[in-house]
């Protein structure tokens, strides 16, 4: 399945480039206790418990018409940084064609225009690799659902910064130190407050200062924030 395409040297905008693997015994590596600690891992699995309950029906509805709507599987998983530098399989409804990174490839290749958003954003507006029911379950979120479950086995918290890849950890320069402290998120900052309409410097800045200034409280509000967010549908391709 596709795997994110990683352009070499790319460089960082937003603080001195880091390059290579996240590695045990870099100076910038946290202590042991993610962000929260108990108090926001016991939220979590209280949460997640209670909404895979209650989207049960959705899950197999919506499995069931990836199943038979393209080929491949229903579910993609590919690797994220998390915690303290752990690589995990992060999962995800599968939205694309399976031969997606040959079609990406393509793409940026013919299209100066998209290669540079991609170098930009990591991400493409257009982008060629997404099936018709795949727009569908982006543009509403659903295709990030079974993320729940790297929530419930620890790899994700329900709030926190978006997961990235090694290459992308690097664009957040002297700042990922921060997003290193803590679980990443199935929703956050980000995603609240415009999502893909937001630069990638604010993206950053949203992480840093969601981690500097952890409450319990601002997890609930930015998880009732995410509802109307996700219904607008703003920044979402």
């Amino acid at each position: 399945m596709t795997k994110i395409l990683s352009l070499p040297n790319a460089p960082s905008r937003f603080g001195r480039g880091l390059t290579g693997p996240v590695r045990r015994g870099n100076p910038l590596r946290p202590g042991p206790v993610p962000v929260g600690g108990p108090v926001k891992r016991a939220f979590d699995v209280t949460a997640v418990l209670l909404g895979l309950l209650a989207l049960a029906p959705l899950f197999i509805g919506v499995a069931l018409i990836i199943r038979f709507s393209s080929a491949g599987p229903v579910f993609y998983g590919h690797n994220r940084v998390g915690f303290d530098g752990r690589i995990f399989r992060c999962w995800k409804f599968r939205s694309m064609v399976v031969d997606g990174d040959e079609v990406l490839a393509r793409h940026l290749r013919d299209d100066d225009a998209a290669r540079a958003e991609w170098l930009e954003t990591q991400k493409l507006r257009d982008d060629p690799r997404i099936t018709p029911i795949g727009r569908v379950i982006r543009k509403l979120s659903i295709d990030e659902l079974p993320q729940l479950v790297n929530v419930l086995v620890g790899d994700m918290s329900l709030v926190g910064p978006r997961p990235v890849v090694t290459e992308e950890l690097n664009r957040y320069g002297m700042s990922r130190r921060h997003y290193l402290r803590t679980r990443p998120g199935l929703t956050g900052l980000w995603q609240v407050s415009g999502r893909s309409d937001i630069d990638y410097g604010r993206r950053v800045a949203l992480d840093r200062s969601y981690v500097s200034r952890w409450t319990l409280a601002q997890d609930v509000s930015i998880i009732a924030r995410t509802f109307p967010a996700v219904a607008r549908s703003r920044g979402s391709y």
